[in-house]
C-alpha cells in the first residue's frame, strides 16, 4: 500500500529586529566609503534589490563591529532556537498538536554550526519527545526549504501515520563581515534576512488544519557538473564568507527550463500540468530569469516578490513563506516548489490538492 503524506500545517517566524532598505544603504555607504572606491558603482543594488524591510536577530548597529566568528556562532545558536521554536508552536497550534505527538523532527540551517544540534536543544526547550527521530541537515543552502520538505515528505511515507516536523532557520544577515570589501559581500548585504518556518508532515489527515491538506507528490533535483563555485560559503577567519556568481541569472536562463521539463518526464508530467509555480526568490533578477524561462509575464510571481520586499532573501527558508502565502489563497490543483542551492542544485516539489 502507498502512503501519500500531507502537509497539514506551515508556520513562519522571524526575529525582533526590523531593518529598513534605506537605512542598511546609508550604514553601508558609510562602512565602505573610505575603504572600497567603487562603492558609489555599487551602492543601487540597494534600491535595485526590491526589498524595502528585512529582520534580524542583532539590531542594526551591531553590523559595524567587527565580531568574529565565535561571537557571531554564539548568536546564531540562541536567536537561531528561539526564532525555531516561535515558528514550532505556531506550527503544531494551527492543528491543535501537543509537542508530545511529534516523531520525527528535520532541521535544516547553513548560516552556522551547532552541535549538539538545533534539534537537540529544541528538545529541551520544547518538551520533545526523548525518543524522537532526529535529522539535522547542513549545506543546502537556499535549496534547504523545497529539499528539505521533499526529506519530511519521504520520512512521512516510511512512517506511516507519524508526525514529522520540518524546521529550517537561517540567520543569513548574520554572515556580514564590515571588513570584507567584495562585491559579493555588499550585494550580501544588501539582500540577506532572517527567519525561520516550521511544516507538519504526516499520512494522516487532521480535522484541525487551517487550510486543505495538499499531498506531498513528487520531488527531485538536479545539480549540474562543474558548478561548485556558483554559490556557497568560503570559510574566513571572522566567519562565513558569502559566494554568489554574477552568472546565476545566466544559468536560470539556459538550464532551469531543461531540468524542470525532465523532472516533469520522468513523473509523467509537463509544464501544462502545472497550475502555479512557488519559487525562491533570489532576488530580483533571478525571479525575472525564472518569469523568463517559463513564459510567465513579467511580475507573474507575485507572492515571491511580496516576500522579498518585506523580508529579503532568507536563504532556505523564503520558498516556505512564499509556499505560506500561496496556499492561503490558491485554488489551483497542481503547485511546484522550486529553489536553487549550492552544488549548483534545483530542487523541485510538486504538491497537489486532494
Amino acid at each position: 500500500m502507498t502512503y501519500l503524506p500531507k502537509l497539514l500545517s506551515l508556520a513562519t517566524a522571524v526575529p525582533p529586529f526590523v531593518l529598513k532598505q534605506t537605512e542598511v544603504a546609508a550604514q553601508a555607504r558609510d562602512l565602505f566609503a573610505h575603504r572600497a572606491r567603487d562603492i558609489d558603482r555599487l551602492m543601487p543594488v540597494f534600491t535595485n534589490a526590491g526589498i524595502e524591510t528585512r529582520r534580524s536577530c542583532v539590531p542594526l548597529e551591531w553590523y559595524r563591529e567587527a565580531a568574529d566568528w565565535k561571537d557571531r556562532n554564539a548568536i546564531y545558536v540562541e536567536s537561531a532556537v528561539e526564532v525555531l521554536a516561535d515558528a514550532s508552536l505556531k506550527c503544531l497550534d494551527q492543528v491543535d498538536m501537543a509537542v508530545e505527538e511529534v516523531d520525527a523532527i528535520i532541521t535544516v540551517s547553513t548560516t552556522g554550526i551547532a552541535t549538539p544540534s538545533l534539534d537537540a536543544r529544541l528538545m529541551n526547550k520544547l518538551g520533545l519527545r526523548r525518543d524522537i527521530i532526529r535529522l539535522p541537515v547542513f549545506g543546502l543552502g537556499c535549496a534547504g526549504g523545497v529539499l528539505g520538505l521533499s526529506r519530511a515528505a519521504s520520512f512521512a511515507a516510511a512512517m506511516p501515520g507519524k508526525n514529522v516536523l520540518l524546521l529550517v532557520v537561517e540567520l543569513c544577515a548574520l554572515t556580514f563581515r564590515p571588513g570584507d570589501l567584495s562585491k559579493s559581500n555588499v550585494i550580501a548585504a544588501a539582500l540577506f534576512g532572517d527567519g525561520a518556518a516550521a511544516a507538519l508532515v504526516s499520512t494522516r489527515a487532521s480535522a484541525a488544519a487551517p487550510h486543505s491538506q495538499p499531498l506531498l507528490a513528487a520531488a527531485g533535483e538536479y545539480t549540474w557538473p562543474d558548478s561548485l563555485d556558483v554559490m556557497g560559503w568560503h570559510i574566513e577567519d571572522d566567519g562565513f564568507g558569502v559566494l554568489f556568481s554574477r552568472d546565476i541569472p545566466a544559468i536560470i536562463a539556459d538550464r532551469f527550463g531543461p531540468a524542470l521539463d525532465g523532472f516533469l518526464a520522468s513523473n509523467a508530467l509537463s509544464r501544462a500540468d502545472l497550475s502555479e509555480y512557488v519559487c525562491h526568490p533570489g532576488g530580483t533578477k533571478v525571479l525575472e530569469a525564472l518569469e523568463s524561462t517559463l513564459a510567465l509575464p513579467q511580475g507573474a510571481m507575485r507572492d515571491a516578490r511580496d516576500v522579498l520586499r518585506d523580508y529579503g532573501n532568507m536563504s532556505a527558508a523564503t520558498v516556505l513563506f512564499v509556499l505560506e502565502r500561496a496556499l492561503r489563497r490558491s485554488t489551483g490543483e497542481r503547485l511546484l516548489m522550486s529553489s536553487l542551492g549550492p552544488g549548483f542544485t534545483v530542487a523541485f516539489q510538486v504538491l497537489e490538492q486532494p
